[in-house]
Formats: structure tokens, sequence, C-alpha cells
């Protein structure tokens, strides 16, 4: 989806031509139009950093002989950005508290999300075959589906689930019929995750400062575990990041018993 709009603006922008007519002087008029469209500075970079990864393959698989327009594109520094905020611990409580409170779909996703640090997209893609609340250590599987990829291979895997995460589940278990857990977000095909993102964060600035989004629960998810002084390769594989090092990807990482007892500390 990300590559097809990218490659699409693209063609909007500057026509659909033979990749050895396009030139630098278009790269940059495309970066310009990606921001004269209102697009910040991180989607006009994730933008060409898609377009430029296009052109490469094409490049090394077609064999031609040119240069990519789009490799060196200058993109300026974004003083205004602002980093997203970590939510502190009285933020998630009030967070959860309230999710109990309404208890409805929305407050599920959003408890679900806080316990387990799961990306938006990845919870509300989430089928119903995914919970496993009946084994010893109640998990969440984060696999790919039709209807929502992952964010890279090491984004798959099993997060015990404890917790607000854990009620969340069981709530969600108990009363939706379908295959989705987030019908409302899925449709079988595609998975709109930024509708979502909308509504829980136009909630969440009812009783947290504005500076608090939902994604501010995935930082809070990793500061909690450094807290609980769980290792960085343990945080790495619940939270689906990048792994730092090549060590780290030796082995099969932690069982579900080692990570639940990490995770139970996480309990508020």
């Amino acid at each position: 989806t990300h590559t097809d709009r990218a490659v699409g603006y693209a063609v909007q922008c500057l026509g659909d031509k033979d990749l050895g007519e396009y030139t630098t002087i278009d790269a940059g008029a495309f970066r310009d139009w990606l921001f004269a469209k209102g697009l910040k500075r991180s989607s006009v970079s994730r933008n060409l950093t898609i377009v430029k990864a296009v052109v490469n393959l094409c490049i090394q698989e077609e064999g031609l002989g040119i240069n990519n327009p789009f490799a060196k594109v200058y993109i300026h520094s974004d003083e205004s950005h602002t980093k997203r905020h970590s939510l502190t611990i009285d933020q998630i409580k009030l967070l959860q508290q309230r999710c109990k409170q309404q208890d409805d779909s929305l407050r599920w996703l959003a408890a679900l999300i806080s316990d387990t640090g799961m990306r938006l997209a990845e919870a509300v893609g989430l089928s119903k075959d995914d919970l496993n609340l009946t084994d010893e250590v109640p998990h969440v599987v984060i696999r790919k589906h039709p209807w929502r990829p992952l964010k890279t291979s090491g984004s798959e895997r099993v997060i015990p689930l404890v917790g607000a995460a854990l009620w969340a589940s069981q709530r969600l278990s108990d009363t939706v019929s379908g295959e989705f857990l987030f019908p409302q977000y899925v449709d079988g095909i595609s998975t709109n995750a930024n509708s979502a993102s909308a509504a829980l964060n136009k909630w969440m600035k009812t009783f947290l400062p504005k500076e608090c989004v939902v994604h501010g629960m995935r930082h809070a998810f990793r500061d909690r575990l450094r807290t609980v002084n769980a290792p960085m390769d343990m945080i790495d594989q619940l939270g689906g990041w990048s792994l730092q090092s090549i060590g780290q990807s030796y082995g099969d990482g932690y069982d579900l018993n080692t990570l639940h007892s990490h995770a139970l500390c996480l309990e508020l």
C-alpha cells in the first residue's frame, strides 16, 4: 500500500516516463510537490525513500546503466519537530481506568495496546484466532494477515497477556463473534489504522495532556520494561523492534514463560 501510494505520487507529479528520463531536478520537484500537498517532513522522506528503493531495484534487476536521481534528495531539517511523548505510569493508570469504565470496543483496543506495546495497526488487524486465552500463559500472536502486513519480519512475535491487555482480550473473546477483533476497522482486504488512531487520540485528549497520543503507549511500554530491568534483547523481542546486534539474532529468543514473568511486573 505504501509503495503503490508513493509511486503513484511520483507519477502524478512527474509523469510516467522512462526511468532514464528522470533527473535530479525532477526529484527535487517531487520533494517540493510533496511538501506543497501538506505532508510532514517524515512523510516526505518516507515517500522519497520508497521511490528511491523502487528505482534502485529496477536499475539492478534490469541492468540499467543509469544513476538513481532520487538517491540524494536534500530535505531540510525540521526544527519544529517534537519528540513523541511516552505516557507516564499515572497516565497509563488513568487511561486503563477509563477503559474499564467505558468498556467498549475502542477502549478494549486502547487497553490491549497499553500492556502489550503493540503497534496500533498490529492490534487493529488482529483476528480472533490470534488470541490464545486458554493456554497456561495467555498470549497474543502477532503475524502477517492478507488484510494487515507487518512492518518488518522481526515484528512476528508472541506477547504474553497481562493486566489491562488480558482484561481487554477476555472482553473481546467473549463479545466478538466474527473473524476480526475490530471489524469496524478491517474489511478483509485492508486495515484502517488511521481511523482508529484518530478516534483514540480524540478520546485521549479529553482527559490527558494534548501531547499524549496513542503511540505514546508503545514508548511507555519500552520505558516500563527498562524500569523492571528486562534485558534489552527481551524488550526488542516483546516490542518487535529491530535487533541491535548480530548476536541477538542467534538462537530462538526467550520462551513464553520467561517473557510472562517479566510482563507480570508491568501490571499496574
